[in-house]
C-alpha cells in the first residue's frame, strides 16, 4: 500500500486495508506489537521538538502510543467518513465518559436517551451529577421534538441508536440537526451497527462512539473502546483522553486490528442468522414483540430502513405469559447460548433483560419477560433447535 493513503473500495475491502500504512507495518502485512512505555531521543534538541508535537505518528511517550496503536485509530477513521481522527480507551464504559467529558464543563446540561445503556446513566447520574453537570433524559423517540427540550444550559445530547436492551431506531438526522442549529454537541453510541452499518458523522452525528470489545474485535477476548470525530471536535477529544491517562495496551490494539480485518464477513453471519431466528421466534406461540429493528413491528424500523446498511446480531424478544422462574428456566435450557454479558463476538449469548428498571422519563410496561439474544457465528438451524428445546423447558417451569 501507497504510505499515507486512504483505503477506498466497498467496505470488505475498506475493513482488510484500513490503517496499513508501511508507515506503520514496514514489510510485515500486519502491524507489529510495539510494547514500549520510554521512547528515547537522540539529543536534547530533538526532545524539545518532540514537545511540540501530538499527533499519531509522533513518538512521545508510551502513553501516546506507537504504530501498533496509531494503526488501529487510522484504521476507524478511514471507515467513518468525514471523520479526522480516533481516540482509544481502554473500554466501552471509558470511550462513553471521555466522551462526555470532552464537551461538558460544570454548570451543562446534557440530554440521554432513555434507552441507554446502564454504565452510560450510572457515569451521568453520578459522576456527572457530582461535577455540576445536570442529566436529564427523553424519550428515544421523540425525534426532531427534542428541540422543545433546550435549554442554554443544554450542550450534548446522547444518542443510542438502537438501544441495546429495546432497540428503538432514533431518528438520529433529525436530532442533529435541531440540535446544531441551538449550538448542541450530539453524541452517539453507535456499538450496534458501527460504522459499517451506519456512518454516525454522515447522518449528522459529531462524536461517534463504539465499544470495540463488541463487533469490531469480534472474539470476545479483549476490552477496548473507541471515539471517532470531526475536526470541530478533534483537539478537545485528544487532550481530554490524554489528560485523563487514557491509553490502550499494544497487544490490544494488535487484536483489536485483527479482528476488524474479518468485520464484514462476520456481521454479515450475524446479521443473516439474527434475521433467521427472529423471523422462527415470531412464528412461536410463547413470543410477542420481537424487538429487531430489521422487522416491521419495533419501535423505528422507517428509521432504520432508511438509515441503516445493514443489521447486527443482538436483538430481544418477549415471552408473553412468562414470570421469573419461567424465563430463568428458559435460558438455563439453552446449550449452545451462553449466558453472559457483551455480545458482538462469535460465541451466541443469551440474558435476561428488564428494561423497566432502567427508565426514567418513559415506561417500558409491556407484560412477559424480555430476553436478549446475541447471535453469533454458529449454524442458525443449530440455534433454533436449541431454542425449541428451550421452550419445552419452559412449559415445564409453567405447568
Amino acid at each position: 500500500m501507497t504510505d499515507g493513503s486512504r483505503s477506498s473500495g466497498k467496505p470488505a475491502t475498506q475493513a482488510t486495508n484500513a490503517g496499513r500504512r508501511k508507515t506503520w507495518t514496514g514489510a510485515a502485512v500486519n502491524p507489529p506489537v510495539w510494547r514500549a512505555s520510554t521512547h528515547l531521543y537522540e539529543s536534547v534538541g530533538e526532545l524539545r521538538q518532540g514537545v511540540k508535537s501530538n499527533e499519531d505518528g509522533q513518538f512521545f511517550y508510551g502513553r501516546r502510543g506507537s504504530p501498533t496503536q496509531w494503526s488501529l485509530a487510522d484504521a476507524l477513521t478511514e471507515m467513518e467518513p468525514g471523520a479526522v481522527g480516533t481516540m482509544l480507551y481502554p473500554s466501552g464504559v471509558a470511550a462513553i465518559a471521555c466522551a462526555m467529558l470532552a464537551v461538558l464543563n460544570p454548570g451543562d446540561e446534557i440530554l440521554l436517551t432513555d434507552s441507554s445503556y446502564d454504565p452510560s446513566r450510572s457515569f451521568a447520574d453520578a459522576f456527572l451529577k457530582r461535577m455540576g453537570i445536570t442529566v436529564r433524559y427523553y424519550d428515544p423517540m421523540i425525534g426532531k421534538d427534542i428541540a422543545a427540550l433546550f435549554t442554554n444550559k443544554t450542550k450534548a445530547v446522547l444518542m443510542e441508536s438502537p438501544g441495546s436492551l429495546t432497540f428503538e431506531v432514533q431518528d438520529v438526522p433529525a436530532i442533529c440537526k435541531v440540535a446544531h442549529e441551538a449550538g448542541i454537541v450530539t453524541l452517539l453510541d453507535n456499538t450496534w451497527a458501527t460504522s459499517r452499518f451506519f456512518p454516525a458523522l454522515e447522518h449528522g452525528v459529531d462524536i461517534s462512539i463504539v465499544a470495540a470489545t463488541k463487533y469490531i474485535v469480534g472474539h470476545s477476548d479483549v476490552m477496548i473502546g473507541a471515539v471517532t470525530t470531526h475536526d470541530g471536535f478533534w483537539t478537545k477529544l485528544r487532550r481530554t483522553a490524554q489528560q485523563l491517562g487514557q491509553v490502550v495496551s499494544p497487544d490490544d490494539a494488535y487484536l483489536t486490528a485483527r479482528g476488524l480485518r474479518t468485520l464484514e464477513v462476520r456481521l454479515r453471519q450475524h446479521e443473516s442468522g439474527a434475521l433467521q431466528i427472529a423471523n422462527w421466534l415470531k412464528t412461536r406461540p410463547e413470543v410477542g414483540l420481537v424487538l429487531h429493528p430489521a422487522l416491521a413491528d419495533c419501535p423505528g424500523h422507517e428509521i432504520w430502513k432508511r438509515d441503516y446498511r445493514g443489521s447486527s446480531g443482538l436483538f430481544s424478544f418477549q415471552l408473553i405469559e412468562a414470570d421469573e422462574s419461567s424465563r430463568a428456566a428458559f435460558v438455563d435450557a439453552l446449550a449452545l447460548f451462553g449466558i453472559g454479558y457483551s455480545w458482538g463476538g462469535f460465541e451466541s449469548l443469551a440474558l435476561p433483560v428488564d428494561p423497566q428498571k432502567y427508565r426514567t422519563t418513559t415506561q417500558w410496561d409491556h407484560k412477559g419477560e424480555l430476553v436478549r439474544l446475541q447471535i453469533g457465528l454458529e449454524d442458525p438451524d443449530d440455534l433454533i433447535a436449541d431454542l425449541a428445546n428451550a421452550f419445552e423447558h419452559y412449559h415445564d417451569a409453567q405447568s
